[in-house]
């Protein structure tokens, strides 16, 4: 019998009695009259006051509180079923306003009416990250930098300031602390099974996020200030996200098929595998990522724990202890220092992809801006939901029987395994600075149509061909270019003239198609892609001067509006452009040339990148610094 079909739950012995039975335990009921006055507002003392606290030190005593706690919560789930939709609006709508997502909230109310398990977990996770966002923009009303853990946040003096310190205490009890039920992160990480989550805690933390909106408003008219939303990060440039093909109702429905038999799925967290597929057929894209994603943490923790031999780390951590979370995953050793086996058996293409969408700083980070709130859930792009969904699918082909050999080999099942199998970083900072290259390169390449005047003219400016730093240029052209030609391509360069423009680009596109790993690069590789890339940053800079500059002097000479000298300055530029463009084009096959060679150096042995540095010393000293492109820079 495979793992996933032993495996019962993801939360250990107390974990799971913290959330599934301790707040069971007193049968007596609650009057929700108790804690809710006349006109709607939360009484917010009778509920503080099922906060206890330890006589040692008086910090919250987590485990009394929870029972304490728990007839409260299923008052509170009672009163919202015997609410209607209208009801329920015009008793709490407003308070609601303040999350910024008031939609999100009622669609909460109205999974409760229903209590499905799935659609229950989904509504409380989509709940904890619209709050968690809201209250970091709270927390600015008195703070710069918000703090990025919500754990932090919650403890945070500036929001016990403006709700009070006993209501923060009531918050850390349900979300934010490892010692309370931490929903949030017991739900997001992937450890919680549908039919573990009770329905009564999240008809509890909106029945909260509204009483936080009526002390808001108190405070907000009090200290004469409003509260402003921060603006939602917007995924720009899809088409760089574009991995795999668009997927379509047949690929969905093999996909469903899969899940019911890969071994990378735990049969109790198949309810949420299901439930994301059916989000993305109904086009509800961030309902589908936000569902699928706790679960490629749980797959993927499976094989992490049993690939690393160490199967108790497959359920929650205690509060002394960490969970085993993607950035423990994706990491080259274990806290032991031992090796990661992971990466051996998912290989370097799954890697670089998960590296790419969840934890490189230029790349779309989609768990951690679904998590913290960070993302519209409205305008959540198909394209996004269509690599995570297509990804997850291929990693349940791989970890499947061999007797799902059809399935696998399916018309529309292959394309998917294609791309993975190929797939290489397009947000590593070595990625970047090959997209950065290529990106100066198209913009020098637009020089050579910049409007212009007769080469008679420019040929009456005399000088510039003494100037001692372009002499200096022109030599260290040559110089460099005679040590480079021996090493390039016999297609992409020339011996009468090796960075000709069409050559050029033609070199470098076949550098930057060179694979390179990125994974786990050496420390002395990063540092050498920071000051590449600000090399390459200022070359495309200057390039943009260029050009504009060109076309404002060119528009400003055909209308005869320029004075003496800056008809003579302009012209001067022009004859400038003539060698200013070989050198930015040397200096970006330079740059491609160093990240690769460095990087296989690296790669091979780390200790031999300092004889590398001896060796090439004078060479790096050149596009290292920033002396070409302040001269160009000059020179303009």
């Amino acid at each position: 019998m495979a793992l996933s079909d032993s495996v019962t739950t993801c939360l250990s012995q107390p974990v799971h009695y913290a959330i599934c039975k301790l707040g069971f335990e007193k049968k007596d009921t609650y009057d929700i009259n108790n804690i809710l006055s006349g006109n709607g507002e939360v009484c917010w003392q009778a509920v503080t006051e099922h906060v206890c606290y330890l006589e040692s030190d008086q910090s919250v005593d987590y485990i009394k509180s929870i029972r304490s706690l728990g007839p409260v919560c299923e008052s509170v789930n009672v009163h919202f079923k015997s609410l209607t939709k209208e009801q329920f609006i015009i008793q709490y709508a407003s308070w609601l306003h303040w999350t910024n997502c008031t939609e999100v909230f009622l669609e909460v109310f109205d999974v409760l009416q229903y209590t499905q398990t799935t659609e229950v977990a989904l509504g409380l996770m989509k709940l904890t990250s619209c709050l968690e966002r809201a209250l970091g923009d709270v927390y600015l009303l008195k703070g710069n930098d918000c703090p990025f853990l919500l754990r932090d946040l919650l403890a945070s003096k500036q929001l016990a300031v403006i709700f009070g310190q006993a209501v923060m205490n009531v918050l850390r009890i349900f979300i934010g602390s490892p010692y309370g039920l931490n929903l949030r992160n017991v739900l997001w990480h992937g450890f919680a099974s549908p039919q573990e989550i009770p329905a009564k805690y999240c008809a509890m933390l909106l029945f909260l996020t509204a009483g936080l909106g009526q002390l808001l408003q108190t405070y907000l008219l009090q200290n004469k200030c409003i509260l402003l939303h921060r603006p939602y990060v917007i995924f720009v440039s899809l088409e760089e996200l574009d991995v795999f093909p668009d997927l379509n109702n047949e690929t969905l429905s093999i996909a469903e098929e899969l899940v019911k038999l890969s071994s990378f799925v735990l049969k109790t967290m198949l309810p949420f595998w299901i439930a994301a597929l059916t989000a993305f057929k109904q086009s509800r894209y961030a309902d589908s990522v936000i569902l699928l994603l706790p679960q490629l943490e749980v797959g993927l923790r499976l094989l992490f724990t049993t690939t690393n031999k160490c199967p108790n780390r497959l359920l929650t951590a205690e509060s002394s202890a960490f969970y085993t979370t993607f950035d423990e995953m994706l990491a080259k050793h274990l806290d032991n220092n031992e090796v990661n086996q992971l990466p051996v058996v998912l290989e370097e293409p799954a890697m670089e992809f998960l590296w790419d969408f969840l934890n490189h700083q230029e790349g779309p980070r989609v768990r951690d801006r679904l998590s913290h709130g960070e993302i519209n859930l409205e305008a959540f792009p198909r394209e996004v939901a269509n690599q995570i969904v297509a990804f997850a699918i291929t990693l349940l082909c791989r970890f499947s029987d061999e007797n799902m050999f059809s399935l696998k080999e399916h018309t529309v099942i292959k394309p998917l395994m294609n791309c993975a199998s190929c797939y290489q970083s397009r947000f590593h900072p070595i990625s970047r600075l090959k997209k950065q290259v290529l990106e100066c390169m198209k913009s020098i390449h637009l020089w050579s149509g910049l409007p212009t005047v007769s080469e008679e003219q420019v040929q009456t400016i005399k000088g510039l061909e003494e100037n001692a730093e372009a002499s200096t240029l022109i030599l260290m052209i040559s110089e460099i270019t005679s040590q480079l030609v021996q090493y390039m391509p016999q297609n992409c360069c020339s011996s009468d003239d090796p960075i000709n423009s069409v050559l050029t680009e033609r070199l470098l596109t076949e550098l930057c198609d060179t694979r390179v790993c990125t994974l786990y690069s050496p420390r002395p590789v990063l540092e050498i892609v920071v000051i590449l890339r600000k090399i390459s940053t200022q070359c495309h800079q200057v390039s943009e001067q260029v050009i504009a500059g060109a076309e404002v002097r060119y528009t400003q000479w055909v209308n005869k509006t320029l004075r003496s000298r800056q008809r003579h300055n302009y012209l001067r530029m022009l004859n400038s452009i003539k060698f200013l463009s070989p050198v930015l084009r040397l200096i970006l096959i330079l740059i491609t040339v160093e990240v690769v060679s460095v990087h296989a150096v690296c790669k091979k042995n780390p200790f031999d990148y300092q004889q590398y540095l001896k060796k090439h010393q004078d060479q790096l000293e050149v596009y290292r610094s920033s002396h070409c492109t302040n001269t160009v820079k000059h020179l303009l």
